[in-house]
């Protein structure tokens, strides 16, 4: 728990000393107010249901769709991956986060069946694109994988001979009786290695958002139920998540003509923690990439930073204007969520939009918000880890977390972070 006495230490001089006394009270970098609650425990709610379809379609590609070179049903998710249960929730969980079912969300069920329009058949659902945007989990996957080195050992992995030569078995069984295939891979096997690691990452991020969705749904019911008060309730919630979870093997495996392949296996101990929930954070939350149109990347026009330290276009730093992209900001996400927006978040809408239109925008603040959160409840997480209670008597430790927090917060000096906006309720 992040509980904390009043502080020995003289106040902060940091820019933002009010939010590094809050995180050192125990609280998160969103203000504790009923409004802030509300709109980050409803987004919760409806991010979860269209990530319930996200972790079932990275999984099913990783580990079954492949290296199809022509995959366009990569999308429509069979059976056998609606019905897989999900660790975290249902009776046989392995830990039961979620007092739910175990299988997809009745709400996902419903949508994927009528969607925007009526109920038709899927291809024609697909081809309209009235579904869930698949694009936008991909565009994260992407960002996990262009942004390599975020920490753990998983990434590194990838570059070993032990992972090329499992790799190397997986895609000579799946191209097994096409000559004209293995022909390619002859000429250019670093081509079919390189999409290997990304399917891999596709497996990353699918057993990563596997506890996410779970996660968020018991959040919202807690709070459906007067469980939930606060929003240093909701980002403990998250913290004790985060631990309860950070052991949860990281693997990939290729399921073909019904064989295991373990391109990846869990002996290689990689855990959720390290390997997929912080490179998330650092790829996503923060990093990404800028949106073409918004910026040059043409390299004399120097709009594009020159080092991937410097990149900060994740949803920390977004200007929330509906562009139709997966990077700044997530707009497809937006849109898959206003489909689940819980009725109390449509009320809320309501009240505060310019019109119907302007209600994707009012999401993707919240949705900002809420991402402040998590990136909150990381951050205690990991001072939790390498540091030192909140209520520690010692003032030199005191100080060490200050020093942590204060770093971490030094990331949002930037003037495109929106740190300075969610602090008053007026940024709508």
């Amino acid at each position: 728990m992040t509980t904390a006495t009043a502080t020995k230490l003289p106040p902060s001089n940091h820019e933002f000393a009010d939010v590094i006394h809050r995180l050192e009270a125990g609280g998160a970098m969103l203000p504790d107010t009923p409004e802030n609650l509300m709109q980050i425990i409803g987004i919760y709610k409806a991010y979860a249901v269209p990530m319930d379809f996200y972790w079932r379609d990275l999984l099913y590609i990783a580990e079954r769709v492949f290296l199809n070179p022509l995959p366009f049903f990569k999308y429509f998710l069979p059976q056998e991956y609606l019905d897989l249960h999900n660790h975290y929730a249902g009776d046989d969980a392995d830990l039961r986060i979620w007092r739910g079912e175990a299988t997809a969300h009745p709400e996902l069920l419903a949508f994927m069946q009528k969607g925007e329009t009526t109920q038709m058949p899927k291809l024609f659902h697909h081809l309209l694109h009235d579904r869930v945007n698949m694009e936008f989990a991909e565009a994260c996957m992407r960002a996990m994988l262009w942004h390599r080195g975020m920490g753990g050992k998983f990434d590194p992995y990838l570059d070993t001979p032990e992972y090329k030569a499992a790799a190397d078995r997986a895609i000579k069984a799946y191209f097994k009786g096409n000559p004209a295939m293995l022909g390619l891979y002859k000429l250019f096997p670093e081509m079919f290695i390189e999409q290997v690691r990304q399917l891999s990452y596709y497996a990353n991020l699918g057993l990563f958002w596997e506890v996410m969705a779970p996660v968020f749904f018991e959040m919202s019911d807690r709070y459906d139920c007067g469980e939930i008060t606060s929003v240093p309730e909701a980002m403990n919630f998250l913290v004790n998540g985060i631990f309860a979870v950070a052991g949860r093997p990281i693997y990939h495996h290729v399921y073909i003509d019904g064989e295991c392949y373990e391109i990846i296996p869990k002996s290689c101990g990689f855990t959720w923690l390290y390997e997929a929930a912080l490179p998330y954070v650092e790829a996503v939350f923060y990093r990404t990439a800028p949106f073409r149109g918004t910026k040059s990347y043409n390299a004399q026009a120097e709009q594009v930073p020159a080092e991937q330290k410097d990149f900060h276009y994740g949803i920390l730093y977004a200007d929330v204007n509906p562009v139709g992209t997966a990077g700044i900001p997530p707009t497809l996400l937006m849109q898959d969520m206003l489909h689940f927006l819980p009725p109390y978040l449509v009320d809320y809408y309501q009240k505060h939009c310019r019109g119907e239109d302007d209600m994707l925008i009012q999401l993707g603040v919240s949705f900002q918000r809420s991402m402040y959160c998590v990136t909150s409840a990381v951050i205690q997480a990991l001072r939790t880890a390498l540091l030192y209670p909140l209520d520690d008597q010692n003032p030199k430790h005191l100080q060490a977390n200050r020093d942590f927090f204060e770093a971490q917060i030094d990331r949002f000096k930037r003037p495109e972070a929106r740190l300075r906006d969610v602090q008053a309720q007026s940024y709508r």
